[in-house]
């Protein structure tokens, strides 16, 4: 049954963290009183609650992960060949305009991360601009709440958010979304930002995060799509080339980073378009080759009709034609156990099975979970246009249908790091 006490002290922490009323304190007291309430099996919170919603639970309780991992086959392992899996999402926000994440004009960013958590997140995907690590001052925070934001740059910003997650059993990896805070890019480059730059940014990256050992690889460049090609030695436009010079270069100062190298949007002459990034058909005939070929991740991105109308969606057969599609674009490196697989990016705003978009989002988890493929959903953020997100607009209130289903499949927590730099 559980203490007596505990349901209205949680109902009223519960208040005074909607109210931003010391939302750390509030925040921090309100999580260990919900550990406390899972471990009585007292009931979950009401739908309001902003660390859980209708369906909360404890996140899945850490596991002994043991830093670097690598891939073994389809797999990826930890140092002692135990399986990973990475359920994770996306705050996006420093590779924008703001060069801080979302979300924090009116949340304090600690608070933040630690509804993450609530949540049973056990990864972060970071996405940063090149712009971002210039120095640039930053907007849209609330600084009353996020004092310890006062006067930092973009890059001391993702210190603060690496770190914190890290600190709180997250793994983390960082994603190159944009050159600059203007847009994403086709191809790895720009004419304001070169090829050089963008892997000496990486390299610099590698080396920063080198001993915090759940910043766990970076993302190397998001949805390569258009002129990009794979495999056909082109060097302005082989992205697969690109991915094994930016790869090889990190791997020289950080040994111990996961390589996630994204698809295309359409392979070959003849090849048919399919989702940004998401086109991993020719790394079949032409598999990205690393100096050290266990750091090798895939990653693909999947979206729904209300996203873009792929002729997919009109199929008689819809949703019973997906697995097979998804076969063909990138499942079959996890099928064949040749590398892993992680969905990078996906999610919608409806999860309802009575509309297309729903059928499609609860076909893809059950998709992943069929074939152990690690995820991290897009996103935390409500402000995507095309999806929305975990979180309503007001930044607060969890979307408890989208939670329900992401719950379906979420592995456990990593073990917090002694060596962690927060």
């Amino acid at each position: 049954m559980g203490p007596s006490w505990l349901p209205n002290t949680i109902d009223r922490l519960t208040s005074r963290v909607r109210r931003g009323r010391k939302p750390v304190l509030y925040t921090s007291a309100l999580a260990s009183l919900l550990a406390i309430a899972a471990a009585f099996s007292v009931p979950s919170l009401s739908a309001e609650n902003p660390l859980g919603g209708a369906a909360a639970q404890a996140p899945k309780k850490a596991t002994g992960i043991q830093a670097p991992l690598h891939a073994e086959g389809a797999k990826i392992v930890d140092a002692n060949g135990k399986e990973v899996i990475l359920t994770g999402v996306n705050w996006f926000g420093i590779e924008t305009g703001n060069f801080a994440p979302h979300g924090i004009w009116q949340r304090n960013w600690q608070e933040m991360l630690d509804q993450m958590v609530g949540q049973g997140f056990n990864t972060l995907r970071l996405p940063y601009s090149n712009e971002a690590l210039r120095s640039k001052p930053t907007q849209g925070i609330d600084t009353k709440m996020n004092p310890d934001l006062v006067g930092l740059n973009g890059e001391q910003i993702m210190d603060k958010i690496v770190n914190g997650a890290t600190s709180r059993g997250m793994m983390v990896f960082l994603d190159r979304h944009r050159p600059d805070q203007y847009g994403q890019s086709a191809l790895w480059y720009t004419d304001k930002v070169s090829e050089k730059t963008w892997i000496d940014d990486w390299v610099h990256l590698a080396q920063k995060y080198k001993n915090n050992p759940l910043v766990i690889g970076g993302d190397l460049h998001n949805e390569p799509r258009g002129e990009a090609t794979w495999g056909d030695g082109n060097e302005k436009t082989d992205w697969k080339a690109a991915a094994e010079r930016a790869g090889n270069a990190i791997l020289k100062v950080n040994p111990n980073w996961l390589i996630i190298v994204e698809g295309i949007e359409t392979y070959g002459k003849n090849g048919k378009g399919y989702w940004w990034g998401g086109n991993l058909q020719g790394a079949k005939e032409h598999p990205v080759k690393l100096s050290d070929p266990s750091k090798l991740v895939y990653s693909a991105h999947d979206y729904s009709p209300k996203v873009w109308g792929q002729s997919w969606f009109s199929d008689p057969e819809f949703p019973k034609n997906m697995p097979a599609l998804w076969d063909q674009q990138w499942g079959y490196l996890v099928k064949s156990n040749t590398a892993p697989v992680i969905m990078g990016e996906f999610g919608g705003r409806s999860v309802s099975t009575k509309d297309a978009e729903g059928v499609w989002q609860t076909s893809l988890i059950k998709y992943l979970k069929d074939n152990k493929i690690s995820y991290t959903y897009w996103s935390w953020n409500p402000n995507s246009g095309d999806t929305g997100g975990i979180l309503a607009d007001d930044w607060i209130t969890v979307n408890k249908d989208k939670m329900d289903l992401l719950k379906s499949y979420q592995a456990p927590m990593a073990n917090k790091p002694s060596n962690n730099p927060a």
